[in-house]
């Protein structure tokens, strides 16, 4: 994108500091001086309206700072395409056209192929595991160096959960069933896909359903049974795979502009940071909950579940560490993000094998 586009179509929000009353401390964040400006923001989405819970972090996200702000610090919302495209988001907040957005790190691996641990990678972290790692393992330290280099500050701010395998307009039960598929599927997993021959094509959620439905793609991933649903996946294919090995974990990203971000009060700072997490690990559990029921209501209504075969699912993983052996070998910039998040993956795997998953395998019906 050219930034004198962006610049013209979107414009600058506006921050105006205003003579006030003593404004209240709200409850539950932090307290919010009476001479602290008033602030508009916009931002920016990858989702389209309609995918009401992930579209819906970022709509959290901008309720909570106004209400922590005591309607002082404004940021409204745009979904996909109303100001830029799906994919332009991190585009449009670096040249601070846009102040701030909601999107996945891995739709801009062009930038800088770190990017992909942001999001999520193949065979790599659960939900839990990735906040772990963001949180208490160094993984956010990490990204918000890299984020520095492109002029933004950026925060966990939603996670879909172990997502699944996506859709087929035919069974997939060997690897060369998968020879010339075309298949809607982004990030490394798409990489790693088009080491098993599928020819991998990278569409936003809205334009995944009609390209799916046409025939121009035979197969497409997105998130899990609800927005899955929403899309109306259902409707273009029969066949329903899992896992998502591509995508055990997946993290949202709030992205701010670091100018306009260095330019807010510390206060301002301190709620934009709260909202975030809090969105963080409400639309994990939003999702684990509507994911369960969505799940049967798709099966009652015709779809065919299906496992991905163990020759798969074998031959992706190998795959799956023959990438990132080439990557950190080729890429000093993913090697520095990839040893230390490695590191990381095995001890706390070592944990959850040891507690989590037996317990898992002990209830399972």
């Amino acid at each position: 994108m050219k930034r004198r586009h962006l610049m013209q179509s979107i414009g600058l929000g506006s921050v105006t500091a205003t003579a006030a009353a003593c404004a209240p401390k709200p409850s539950g964040g932090p307290p919010v001086a009476a001479d602290l400006p008033r602030i508009q923001w916009r931002a920016i989405a990858s989702w389209p309206k309609a995918l009401d819970t992930i579209f819906g972090g970022l709509v959290s996200i901008c309720d909570r700072v106004k209400e922590l702000s005591d309607g002082r610090f404004i940021i409204t919302p745009h979904t996909a395409g109303e100001i830029v495209g799906a994919l332009e988001v991190m585009d449009a907040v670096q040249l601070g056209a846009a102040e701030c957005g909601h999107s996945a790190s891995y739709y801009y691996l062009g930038k800088h192929r770190g990017l992909a641990f942001g999001t999520s990678v193949p065979f790599g972290l659960t939900a839990q595991q990735q906040n772990a790692w963001l949180y208490a393992g160094g993984g956010l330290t990490a990204l918000q160096a890299i984020y520095r280099s492109f002029n933004i500050i950026n925060f966990p701010a939603g996670n879909t959960g172990t997502q699944m395998g996506g859709w087929f307009k035919r069974e997939i039960q060997t690897l060369s069933d998968l020879q010339g598929l075309k298949m809607r599927i982004p990030g490394l997993g798409g990489e790693v896909m088009s080491r098993l021959g599928v020819n991998v094509q990278v569409l936003p959620g809205s334009e995944v359903f009609l390209a799916l439905d046409r025939g121009i793609i035979d197969a497409a991933e997105w998130v899990g049974p609800y927005d899955d649903a929403k899309l109306g996946l259902n409707r273009a294919a029969r066949f329903y795979y899992y896992p998502g090995w591509w995508e055990p974990g997946s993290t949202l990203d709030f992205f701010v502009n670091l100018e306009a971000w260095n330019r807010l009060p510390k206060a301002y700072q301190q709620i934009i940071q709260l909202a975030a997490q809090e969105a963080n690990y409400a639309m994990l559990s939003e999702y684990e909950a509507l994911n369960a029921a969505g799940l049967k209501t798709l099966i009652a209504s015709g779809t065919q579940l299906r496992s991905y075969s163990t020759e798969i699912l074998k031959q992706a993983k190998t795959e799956t560490e023959a990438l990132f052996a080439d990557l950190a070998q080729r890429d000093a910039n993913f090697k520095a993000i990839y040893e230390p998040w490695k590191t990381f993956q095995q001890a706390v795997i070592g944990w959850n094998s040891t507690n989590e998953w037996v317990f898992a395998e002990a209830v399972k019906p």
